[in-house]
């Protein structure tokens, strides 16, 4: 609430000019209607002054008194009221989040049934899938700090790796949050927007608790603990953190419910703070109790001759209505309605609402509508446009022309960073494809499961094939069937990574 006051203010701010003059009109217009309530009826003057009682000018609620409210309300509306900015439809609607778990031996005590380790996997799992379509990565520590997962939008590749991670895994026994808390920092920087750091632990050293105190000139990005004890304790050194939101475990879901309000307050916040993104208008937040105003005027004897051509001079500054769905049409335009049904995740409907193409390809990527988007993205002349193109186009396996249109939001934009690093991966997965397809006398590859595979491979490297399944029987894997055909225990390959890293291996 603080910062949607903070960051209240108007787009449009001369408009408000015209509440002066809405002002010296209401007055004019009630104080000449006040007089001449008894100048209507024949009667002598001082006998009128004596049938008035008390201050007859604001006794009664006069017809200017509902036209100066609308009127009011349409240039609080002109005038632009914006307290949040437009989200990038590029990136989640949510903070990312880094989760550090801590992998020791007191995790794994029974007094949480059925161990405080387990528990803390389950939360993180409920979290992860009440966060869809947000990105989450996944850090394991003890007396060392790993990286168990980079950011991913995927629970189920999240499952696994949780499942392998015990305290046999971890090369340095001890208990390291501030290691820990590095290693978060450096995949936070790498992340698109401001995030988020969940420490998931049982105690905190009270050692590091100097690590966790920011400064004004090193502010750390929000961090929440959820603490694994039995009947909601809380260690006694975590009260010295003054900015850190400390969240014990719960058997319901109300630790990720409180979780989730920090996040999006995060979320929130950081939208706020990036001058890259648009004010939102909600002007039209006005207009409903405008036209509830606008009522009174239908009743006889209130009908103001004038405000017909004051409404008509309002009118053409207020959004115009679009065609879209039955009464909304009345008060909400085609891409304010389109953007209800975007942040109600419903982007099939809302791509089909859509007026502004940007908006409407953005729609049809989140809704999985690959083609139908990149096609959109395509008839739009902006370097944003193209590195959407080219989003679309690899999500949908076109990775050549995904990498030919990253190539041209380049051209478009030279200093595109993002652009240029996303074209060097399209380029490396072409590469990876073709070789692949040259280096396989059958064109089938590992993992490859799909009735037809057809490479993208304009270099004509490798023989063209195509692969037949089997269709007796046949269902793709689940990323569970796919761990357990695995050989090597997951907790043994976390176990060699670990290893390796901990002793200045390559990663």
């Amino acid at each position: 609430m603080i910062e949607t006051l903070d960051a209240f203010h108007f787009l449009r701010p001369l408009w408000l000019l015209g509440l002066l003059a809405v002002a010296a009109l209401w007055y004019l217009a009630r104080r000449r209607k006040a007089a001449s309530d008894f100048e209507a009826v024949e009667i002598a003057p001082h006998l009128a002054d004596a049938l008035k009682v008390g201050d007859a000018g604001t006794r009664r609620f006069y017809p200017i008194d509902g036209v100066a409210a609308g009127l009011t309300l349409l240039a609080l509306a002109a005038a632009g009221p914006s307290w949040s900015r437009i989200p990038n439809p590029l990136v989640s609607e949510t903070a990312p989040l880094v989760v550090a778990l801590k992998v020791t031996e007191s995790m794994e005590a029974t007094d949480l049934a059925p161990s405080r380790l387990e528990r803390a996997r389950f939360k993180i799992l409920d979290l992860i899938n009440e966060r869809a379509g947000a990105r989450t990565a996944l850090i394991a520590y003890a007396g060392s700090a790993h990286r168990v997962s980079p950011p991913t939008e995927d629970p189920n590749i999240l499952q696994p790796l949780l499942q392998g991670l015990n305290p046999a895994v971890m090369p340095v026994d001890g208990d390291n949050p501030a290691a820990a808390l590095a290693l978060a920092l450096e995949i936070a920087e790498t992340t698109e927007t401001p995030g988020a750091i969940l420490f998931v632990l049982d105690d905190l050293n009270p050692a590091d608790i100097a690590a966790f105190q920011g400064s004004a000139e090193t502010p750390l990005p929000p961090i929440v603990m959820l603490v694994t004890l039995p009947d909601g304790q809380i260690p006694s050194q975590l009260d010295r953190l003054n900015d850190v939101t400390v969240v014990p475990l719960s058997a319901d879901d109300s630790d990720i419910d409180r979780i989730e309000r920090s996040l999006r307050s995060a979320h929130k916040a950081a939208l706020l703070a990036d001058e890259r993104l648009k004010w939102e208008d909600r002007g039209w937040w006005f207009l409903w109790p405008a036209a509830m105003l606008a009522l009174l005027w239908f009743r006889r004897g209130w009908t103001m001759r004038w405000s017909a051509v004051v409404l008509l001079v309002f009118g053409f500054q207020v959004p115009t209505i679009g065609q879209a769905e039955g009464w909304k049409d009345w008060f909400l335009t085609a891409d304010q309605q389109g953007h209800l049904a975007y942040q109600n995740k419903e982007y099939a409907w809302a791509a089909d609402l859509f007026e502004d193409p940007m908006w409407r390809g953005h729609a049809q990527m989140r809704a999985g509508q690959y083609a139908e988007a990149a096609e959109t993205f395509a008839g739009i002349s902006t370097a944003d446009a193209a590195f959407a193109e080219g989003l679309s186009r690899i999500r949908n396996r076109e990775y050549r022309p995904g990498a030919r249109a990253f190539e041209e939001a380049l051209k478009r934009q030279p200093d595109f960073p993002e652009a240029e690093r996303n074209r060097e991966i399209a380029w490396a997965i072409v590469e990876y494809v073709e070789t692949a397809q040259e280096q396989s006398d059958t064109g089938e590859a590992s993992g490859i499961g799909a009735d037809e595979v057809v490479f993208d491979n304009e270099s004509q490297r490798g023989a063209d094939t195509q692969v037949e399944a089997p269709t007796e029987d046949s269902a793709p894997q689940t990323a569970q069937q796919w761990i357990d055909s695995i050989d090597t225990d997951m907790g043994d390959f976390l176990r060699s990574r670990f290893v390796l890293e901990n002793s200045g291996g390559p990663q």
